[in-house]
């Protein structure tokens, strides 16, 4: 079990990565690139709340 907060965002993006990759290959390309790019935004999202004030 991840113990950091920000552990959740890089399983989140790692998650959303391997989904993206399986949905190109095996389903549609256009939903493949769709979840893709999540993952940047997971980790954007994820760098705003640990940067400090």
């Amino acid at each position: 079990m991840p113990k950091s907060p920000i552990t959740w965002f890089y399983l989140g993006a790692a998650i959303s990565f391997l989904l993206s990759v399986s949905l190109w290959f095996f389903v549609d390309k256009d939903a493949g690139m769709f979840v893709g790019i999540w993952v940047p935004s997971i980790l954007a999202l994820g760098a705003t709340i640990r940067r400090p004030e």
